[in-house]
């Protein structure tokens, strides 16, 4: 080192020394900061600026030596070799093209590594062929220790220099250029302490040498280039760095505009938030910079987050709270430096939101009881652990007993509040671990331990037929409940709810408010209903049914006055179905319309071939009555067929009445208006005769055969056809007794005035050809 010393205060020029040291930082600096400019443009400009900096590198470190070599004063006349001078800028011009062209926009180390290897030895070799081109007037010799020291010390400098220029901290980037520095004047003055001079006058100088102040000019020519160069390569990085702040700028503005929190990170850590990520966390902007983004995201791989579809994750608060969140990377470029922007979405909002919409997907909105998805999703998951753990419970079917009285009566809004009460009833019967649930309309369901099904069964019923005071009035309903056991009346939703079902249906058909417990014998009837009803609708298409007709006489003189008609259905295995198995199922299935016309047509077709002073009777269904279109559908059937309107008449149940009491008036009047006689059948066997006697236009009372069986000998019975008769005559309406079996009880209703009768004592229902002929037959007696 002392050796060095002494050749850099003796053996130089020190102005010339600091020439060389500032044309060296120069051109360095031009350099690097031509090729980071390079490494910012596209293919086309990369290439071009990247040889830019080649040259400006290569002429860098041939003008540092140059400077170096005329600042050396060998005490003797000296010059330059002109071939092997510019052989040196060449190669090493070269060397460093091949040295920059590895490490440009690379971010390996090992590549960066060896590419500065190449560089020194690249500027080793310009520094020894060039001390090999200086040319003195006497013999040189080397001091090979020296020698090995500068390349020794020197190539590992060279290495650092090129991998700290590539690293991403500014501050290490900094300090390649002055290593860089170092690196080469290591190498030059070492070289330099390692050439020893010997002056021989017999030793002169080619001709062709190029004196030192010849090549003074070039050397100054290319330091000044080099100059130019720098102060290029100063407004380029002056230039990205202007372009870099405002692409930032403009960068936080935008994230500044966007709900979701932005982070813009770094090699991990935080360069900036938006606003909405600073108050998500709890902390101001300046506080979250720098930060590692796994502090706030610590259960997150950031590095396996997709740019294209987006992940569940959380996020660390301020005050050590979790947030659910939602997060999405994206790569973006500010300057040539790339940055991760992670979206951060707060899930709060959405997931409360989305438990609501789950409760109310789940939840009836009526009663606040579970609905019948939940019904449906609760009852599988029962049966499935029943069938793995062999537990057993009961699910209960509860439908109110008269809850369509209810609506009709008071209107909907009365029911809907009848439905809240029962609903609290029910809730406060069931223990707390039952699972209730509104199906829809009236029924609910219940889930109990299968040995309580019964008791429980009981309590509902009894609770649920309690009155209900609504607003001032009292309303009085009842409850009927089918039970089905898991796993005897079946393991899974399907099963068990249609046998619980079956089992509803059985209570509701005995008259309601009990329970019934499903059995076998519930699930062969329901089989046979079904069947019935398939053979009811082929019947329909087949037209497998007759009319009968039932005759009506004058009891006094046995004359005849009409029939009524009756249908029957001709099943080809059954043989003859009775109306009381087929007429029901009609009206509940909607078929009775259907059923009910054609029979209509069929006949006011037979009535018409019959004497013109003859009526025929027909039975008008509830579910008939409630069509609008009734009146205009017999009056085109009337026309159709050549039946006069007198001769017809229409049969109505006090229950068809109890349907639609408006409805049902004003078609009974616009019926009446066409000339149709109306007729109240099975007179006193509802609750409000008397007042439909007055409101709705009858010309007719039909007196049921359950009166007329005990008469003459029960007292009762005898009263009753007396008061209706003399109610009929004082309202101007006929009176027909049904079920006539007898001569006594005949005699019975000629003694007390009633105007017609129908029964076995005249005849049984009979077909078409059979009544056709027997009102051909002159009159006879009946007595």
């Amino acid at each position: 080192m002392e050796t060095i010393y002494n050749c850099l205060r003796d053996a130089h020029d020190q102005d010339l020394l600091l020439i060389a040291a500032a044309v060296c930082v120069t051109g360095v600096y031009a350099s690097i900061s031509l090729a980071r400019h390079a490494g910012r443009l596209d293919e086309k400009g990369r290439r071009f600026w990247l040889m830019v900096a080649i040259v400006a590198a290569g002429s860098t470190a041939w003008a540092t030596h140059m400077i170096g070599l005329l600042a050396f004063q060998p005490g003797m006349q000296s010059g330059f070799d002109p071939y092997l001078t510019i052989l040196s800028l060449l190669l090493t011009v070269m060397g460093i093209g091949a040295a920059l062209t590895v490490s440009i926009g690379t971010r390996n180390r090992g590549r960066r590594a060896s590419s500065g290897i190449l560089l020194g030895l690249s500027i080793a070799l310009l520094h020894y062929l060039g001390q090999y081109a200086y040319l003195v007037t006497g013999t040189i010799s080397w001091d090979h220790q020296l020698v090995a020291l500068s390349l020794v010390g020197s190539l590992p400098l060279f290495s650092a220099a090129i991998v700290l220029s590539g690293e991403r901290p500014a501050w290490l980037r900094q300090l390649a250029a002055p290593i860089l520095v170092a690196a080469i004047a290591l190498l030059h003055f070492s070289g330099m302490a390692a050439i020893r001079f010997a002056y021989d006058p017999r030793i002169g100088l080619p001709d062709t040498v190029l004196s030192p102040e010849m090549i003074a000019p070039i050397v100054a020519g290319v330091s000044v280039t080099l100059l130019i160069l720098a102060f290029l390569g100063l407004r380029f990085t002056l230039a990205a760095r202007a372009q870099a702040a405002k692409d930032r700028t403009r960068l936080k503005q935008l994230a500044d505009l966007a709900v979701e929190g932005l982070a813009i990170c770094q090699d991990g850590a935080i360069d900036a938030v938006n606003n909405s990520l600073a108050k998500l966390v709890g902390c101001s902007q300046q506080m979250l910079k720098g930060q590692a983004i796994a502090s706030l995201l610590p259960d997150t791989q950031l590095d396996s987050l997709s740019e294209e579809k987006e992940l569940d994750g959380e996020l660390v608060a301020s005050d050590g709270s979790r947030v659910p969140v939602r997060l999405l990377r994206r790569t973006v470029k500010i300057g040539k430096s790339e940055h991760v922007v992670i979206a951060i979405r707060d899930q709060r909002e959405r997931l409360r939101a989305e438990h609501k919409m789950r409760i109310l997907a789940h939840t009836d909105s009526l009663t606040g009881l579970s609905n019948r998805l939940q019904f449906t999703q609760t009852l599988s998951s029962r049966c499935e652990t029943a069938e793995m753990t062999g537990e057993q419970f009961a699910l209960l079917l509860l439908d109110l007993d008269r809850f369509k009285f209810v609506n009709d009566t008071f209107g909907h809004s009365m029911g809907d509040e009848l439905l809240k009460r029962v609903a609290q009833r029910v809730r406060a019967c069931s223990k707390a671990s039952t699972f209730v649930a509104r199906l829809g309309g009236d029924e609910f369901a219940v889930v109990v331990d299968a040995a309580n099904a019964e008791t429980a069964a009981e309590n509902f019923t009894d609770l649920l037929s309690r009155p209900y005071l609504i607003d001032g009035t009292v309303i009085d309903i009842a409850a009927s409940v089918g039970i089905a056991l898991c796993p005897d009346h079946g393991n899974d939703l399907s099963t068990l709810s249609r046998n619980a079902d079956l089992a509803l249906y059985a209570a509701k058909s005995t008259g309601g408010s009990v329970h019934r417990l499903f059995d076998r014998s519930m699930s062969e009837r329901a089989h046979a209903r079904r069947q019935l009803e398939l053979d009811l609708r082929r019947a329909l298409v087949r037209e497998e049914f007759d009319v009968y007709y039932q005759p009506q006489v004058d009891p006094s003189d046995g004359s005849f006055q009409g029939a009524e008609a009756l249908v029957r259905w001709i099943h080809a295995e059954r043989g003859i179905v009775s109306p009381a198995d087929f007429i029901p199922l009609a009206e509940e299935t909607g078929l009775i319309s259907q059923l009910g016309e054609w029979v209509l047509r069929a006949a006011c077709e037979e009535a018409k071939a019959w004497p013109s002073h003859l009526t025929v009777a027909v039975n008008l269904s509830p579910v008939q009555l409630r069509d609008q279109a009734l009146a205009g559908r017999v009056m085109q059937i009337l026309q159709e067929t050549g039946l006069p309107p007198t001769r017809l008449e229409l049969e109505i149940t006090e229950t068809a009445l109890l349907q639609d009491e408006t409805m049902t008036y004003n078609t009974l009047h616009a019926l009446r208006a066409i000339g149709i006689r109306i007729s109240m059948d099975d007179f006193g066997t509802g609750y409000s005769s008397l007042s439909y006697l007055r409101r709705f236009p009858f010309n007719k009372i039909k007196i049921d055969q359950s009166f007329v069986r005990h008469v003459p000998e029960d007292r009762e019975s005898v009263a009753i056809i007396q008061a209706v008769t003399s109610l009929a005559s004082k309202l101007n309406m006929t009176v027909t007794v049904e079920g006539v079996e007898t001569p006594e009880q005949r005699a019975f209703t000629v003694n007390e005035g009633c105007n017609q009768i129908q029964g076995y004592l005249i005849s049984r229902p009979i077909n078409a050809a059979s009544i056709r002929k027997i009102f051909q037959e002159p009159l006879r007696s009946v007595a």
